[in-house]
């Protein structure tokens, strides 16, 4: 009984979902809301009664920041909400009532920021209460760490101290480059003979101390080797002085040093953590996806599992120190990085009560580990995939698969996953594939001219989950929920002399062998629907208590031009989802998710957590991606939507 009290009461810490600094208002803190990114709340004044009622109660227009993707899910804190937009990254506070703009922070000129490929990324920033006084933190495009006052926007004093490049403040940010041990200019940068880092997530606080993660150039822009690793970095939320470094790819002496192979360690790099980081302040620890190593889909310059690419990494906050490690791809080459944050949930197994942590993949599957050790809460199993018969590339004999949860989504491709409405329709979807090598989720690509004779090898799923589309959780039934859809990639590998003409400015300076060919061959049904069978986009419950299913619906609802088409006449498809994906929230009775109905129009859905029964639906004026929110100031409860460069928050009529 003494352990269950323990985990309960850590679980009260973790898991609120919103503090309330009055009985009218109810926070979201942090990107997820919470450390463990469940993207939950308490809010429950909408009701499946009422959400049709809802209606737009103001639209904050990011247009004078140059704001274009919408990236950044707001946080409201002590009456304010708070937010990055555009590729200048401007911090901008919200009023909530009314979305009028209150501050705007701006970080000044640098080459550092101008080239940025993640520079419009931005998804949020980072909160700490020091001493009192609340402080909003984030990490721009040039990687600089900058403090701010949550009241004036003005950068804080005593952090950090003076950049020396005009226009700086005298205190409030850290040069970021100045701990990662390599070269650089403060205006330029670190030479792109050598590599370049920036960031595309906040960092997060806890317990003092701010954790930084950082991006890198997506691998299928990649013609050339070198690069330098995405390290992990700790400061101290009172001063900005550097607390610690942790490798991503190890040195000599270190853990996973013999995972690299042909001493690649030296030279290559990536393995960047540009989705966002969970935390568990009780256990003092951090837990951190990654992606892969330089360059996508091809390898053969770093042979080895590659530690820790594509892992999830538990780190202790206040030192840096490696407390478990899982490797989720070894060597991997599949542009599977891990795209969404983790999400740490206190579940009760058959081992009794569990604080887990669950990573969704891109692959289609969660992996789930008992956070405090790392131990996996189901087997895990290595199994056999193909070799590649690329020149000089070596993969991994097996990869890791879990044994619980199932898979979420369809992995792999076959010709039992074709459509086939009609016989026609399947004989055209054979015919369709019949020139590419399909196989399990870890099939190997081809390079161009291959043998087989074939255009490419599909890899399947390409992103079942991504950044548009994050799972959510409930912390108080353990059931997490995650919207995905099933595509594949099918990249052809050519020369890497040949890739290195796509590129002005690329990084590094030997060449690989091979790259990533510009676009890709793409199967497609003549009839002009999806070449698999549907669900084209849906929603799956699952119970983390047991690792179970609990239920499965297809997201939103299926296309008027796909239900129309004569070659389905008289054939009863039913609902087979949009093909979109969206955002989702977890309420105190409901989720909330967002997709579209037949003709396309943009909807808000309510469904019931327990059954997926849709409970209600309202029309809302645009499409949002990236994450929705749901808070109460001042006794209202709002939806946030991010619809593209605008922020769109839906609320009961006044």
């Amino acid at each position: 009984m003494k352990a269950i009290r323990l985990i309960t009461c850590a679980a009260g810490l973790l898991f609120l979902s919103g503090a309330a600094w009055s009985q009218d208002n109810i926070e979201w803190t942090t990107l997820g809301n919470d450390f463990a990114h469940t993207r939950s709340t308490t809010a429950d004044r909408i009701t499946p009664e009422n959400f049709g009622n809802l209606e737009v109660a103001w639209v904050w227009d990011g247009a004078s920041f140059e704001a274009q993707s919408g990236r950044s899910t707001p946080s409201l804190i002590n009456g304010r909400l708070y937010t990055v937009a555009g590729a200048r990254r401007h911090v901008v506070a919200i009023d909530p009532s009314t979305g009028a703009t209150l501050w705007s922070y701006r970080e000044p000129d640098t080459r550092r920021w101008s080239y940025s490929m993640r520079a419009d990324y931005g998804k949020g920033v980072g909160y700490a209460n020091i001493d009192g006084r609340d402080v909003i933190y984030i990490i721009s495009p040039g990687f600089f760490l900058t403090a701010l006052d949550a009241a004036t926007g003005q950068p804080l004093e005593g952090f950090g101290g003076q950049v020396p490049v005009e226009g700086f403040p005298e205190t409030g940010v850290v040069d970021l480059l100045a701990d990662l041990g390599h070269p650089y200019d403060p205006y330029e940068g670190i030479p792109l003979e050598r590599g370049y880092i920036t960031a595309s997530s906040p960092p997060i606080v806890v317990n003092d101390v701010v954790v930084v993660g950082n991006s890198a150039e997506q691998g299928y822009n990649q013609s050339r080797i070198e690069n330098v690793p995405g390290d992990i970095l700790g400061y101290d939320a009172r001063t900005g002085e550097f607390r610690w470094k942790f490798n991503v790819i190890p040195q000599p002496g270190e853990y996973g040093h013999e995972t690299w192979e042909n001493d690649a360690w030296q030279y290559t790099g990536d393995i960047s953590s540009w989705a966002p980081i969970s935390a568990d302040p009780e256990l003092d620890m951090v837990y951190i996806p990654t992606n892969g190593v330089t360059i996508d889909y091809y390898g053969g310059h770093h042979p080895g599992d590659n530690l820790y690419g594509t892992s999830l990494i538990a780190l202790n906050a206040a030192t840096g120190e490696r407390a478990w490690h899982f490797q989720m791809v070894h060597h991997d080459i599949w542009n599977y990085d891990t795209p969404t944050a983790p999400i740490l949930l206190d579940v009760t197994t058959e081992s009794g009560p569990t604080p887990v942590v669950a990573q969704a993949t891109k692959q289609g599957y969660v992996y789930t580990f008992n956070r405090a050790t790392g131990e996996p809460v189901w087997p895990i199993e290595e199994v056999p995939m193909p070799a590649s018969t690329v020149p000089g590339e070596q993969l991994s004999a097996t990869q890791p698969i879990p044994t619980k949860p199932a898979a979420f989504e369809y992995v792999g491709s076959s010709e039992d996953l074709l459509a086939d409405f009609t016989p026609e329709i399947r004989r055209q979807a054979q015919e369709a594939v019949s020139n590419f090598i399909m196989g399990p989720v870890f099939n190997p690509p081809i390079h161009r001219n291959h043998p087989s004779g074939k255009a490419a090898a599909l890899m399947c799923p390409s992103g079942a989950v991504n950044i548009t589309h994050p799972p959510v959780a409930d912390p108080d039934s353990g059931v997490m929920y995650i919207v995905s859809r099933y595509s594949c990639g099918a990249r052809t590998l050519v020369s890497g002399e040949e890739a290195d003409t796509y590129y002005e400015e690329p990084t590094g300076i030997t060449l690989s062998r091979y790259a990533a060919g510009a676009g890709g061959p793409t199967p497609r049904h003549p009839a002009g629907i999806p070449l698999w069978r549907p669900p084209y986009s849906r929603i799956t419950a699952i119970d983390m208590n047991s690792g179970e299913h609990l239920w499965m619906i297809p997201a939103g609802y299926t296309p008027d031009r796909i239900r129309d088409l004569p070659a389905l006449a008289g054939v009863d498809i039913g609902n087979t989802g949009s093909g979109a994906v969206g955002p989702m929230v977890v309420t105190g009775n409901m989720l909330i998710y967002g997709n579209v109905t037949g003709d396309g129009t943009p909807h808000l859905f309510a469904l019931d957590k327990m059954s997926g029964e849709e409970l209600a639906r309202v029309e809302v004026p645009a499409i949002s991606r990236y994450g929705m929110s749901s808070w109460v100031f001042e006794g209202r409860q709002y939806v946030v939507l991010q619809t593209g460069s605008s922020l769109t928050a839906m609320a009961l009529p006044e």
